[in-house]
C-alpha cells in the first residue's frame, strides 16, 4: 500500500462555535457543515472535523482531547502579511519567526495557540 495524501484529520474541541470562530477569522478556513449537523472546518483539499469534547462521533482516538494537536498550515500569502494579521486579529506569537523542515524543505514559521491551546504552526516555504 502507499498512502497518497492527508483527506481530513480531527480535532476535538471544547467548544466548536468558538473553534469555528478562530479557525475561520484567523486562519481563513470555510465553516461546513455536513451529515447530520456535524461541523468541519475546510481549507485547499482539507477539512478538519471538529468533535465536541463528550460527545465525540464514533468510532474515535481512543483519548480525545482539547489542547493535544500540534499542527502546521503552509499559507498562500507572505510570513510578513500573516504577523500584520495575527496582530489585527489581536492573536499573540508564541514564538517566530523560525526556521524549521517542512515536508518537502525548509520554512520559515510562527507559532500560535488555538481556543483550546492546540500548537497551530503557520509557515512559507523558503
Amino acid at each position: 500500500m502507499k498512502i497518497d495524501r492527508l483527506d481530513h484529520l480531527v480535532l476535538t474541541v471544547k467548544d466548536i462555535e468558538a473553534t469555528c470562530k478562530f479557525y475561520s477569522t484567523v486562519l481563513g478556513m470555510e465553516i461546513v457543515t455536513f451529515g447530520s449537523g456535524r461541523r468541519a472546518l475546510s481549507f485547499g483539499n482539507q477539512k478538519l472535523n471538529l468533535h465536541e469534547a463528550g460527545r465525540e462521533y464514533q468510532p474515535h482516538a481512543k483519548y480525545p482531547t482539547p489542547g493535544s494537536a500540534d499542527l502546521c498550515f503552509i499559507s498562500a500569502m507572505p510570513l510578513s502579511s500573516v504577523l500584520d494579521h495575527l496582530h489585527a486579529c489581536a492573536v499573540r506569537v508564541v514564538e517566530g519567526p523560525v526556521e524549521r523542515t517542512g515536508a518537502t524543505g525548509k520554512i520559515r514559521s510562527v507559532y500560535v495557540r488555538d481556543p483550546d491551546q492546540n500548537l497551530i504552526e503557520i509557515s512559507e516555504y523558503v
